[in-house]
Protein backbone atom coordinates (compact mmCIF):
# COMPACT_ATOMS: atom_id res chain seq x y z
CA UNK A 1 0.00 0.00 0.00
CA UNK A 2 1.31 3.56 -0.89
CA UNK A 3 1.82 5.86 1.77
CA UNK A 4 -0.04 8.74 -0.75
CA UNK A 5 -3.37 6.01 0.29
CA UNK A 6 -2.89 5.83 3.99
CA UNK A 7 -2.51 10.11 4.05
CA UNK A 8 -5.05 10.06 1.64
CA UNK A 9 -7.47 8.51 3.77
CA UNK A 10 -5.93 10.13 7.03
CA UNK A 11 -7.53 13.90 5.18
CA UNK A 12 -10.66 12.15 4.60
CA UNK A 13 -11.22 11.38 8.31
CA UNK A 14 -9.98 14.63 9.64
CA UNK A 15 -11.75 16.60 6.82
CA UNK A 16 -15.18 14.76 7.67
CA UNK A 17 -14.36 15.86 11.40
CA UNK A 18 -13.98 19.61 10.47
CA UNK A 19 -16.89 19.67 8.19
CA UNK A 20 -19.18 17.99 10.75
CA UNK A 21 -17.78 20.65 13.63
CA UNK A 22 -18.31 23.81 11.79
CA UNK A 23 -21.68 22.32 10.47
CA UNK A 24 -22.11 21.80 14.57
CA UNK A 25 -20.99 25.12 15.57
CA UNK A 26 -22.24 27.23 12.13
CA UNK A 27 -18.78 28.20 11.08
CA UNK A 28 -18.84 28.17 7.41
CA UNK A 29 -15.53 28.44 6.84
CA UNK A 30 -15.01 25.66 9.15
CA UNK A 31 -16.97 23.10 7.50
CA UNK A 32 -16.09 24.61 3.69
CA UNK A 33 -12.21 23.51 4.61
CA UNK A 34 -13.34 20.17 5.99
CA UNK A 35 -15.20 19.44 2.49
CA UNK A 36 -11.97 20.85 0.58
CA UNK A 37 -10.02 18.49 2.53
CA UNK A 38 -11.85 15.53 2.44
CA UNK A 39 -11.52 16.19 -1.70
CA UNK A 40 -7.65 16.70 -1.44
CA UNK A 41 -7.54 13.45 0.19
CA UNK A 42 -9.71 10.95 -2.13
CA UNK A 43 -7.49 12.36 -4.50
CA UNK A 44 -4.78 11.98 -3.14
CA UNK A 45 -5.70 8.46 -2.12
CA UNK A 46 -6.54 7.65 -5.75
CA UNK A 47 -3.02 8.76 -6.67
CA UNK A 48 -2.14 6.70 -4.18
CA UNK A 49 -3.97 3.45 -5.98
CA UNK A 50 -2.26 4.28 -9.09
CA UNK A 51 0.62 4.23 -7.73
CA UNK A 52 0.01 0.96 -6.54
CA UNK A 53 -1.39 -0.26 -9.75
CA UNK A 54 1.97 0.69 -11.87
CA UNK A 55 4.03 -1.02 -8.72
CA UNK A 56 2.50 -4.31 -9.03
CA UNK A 57 2.12 -4.43 -13.07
Amino acid sequence: MDKDRVIGSAKVVKGKVKAAVGKAVGDAKLEAEGEAEKVEGKVQNAVGGIKDTIRDA
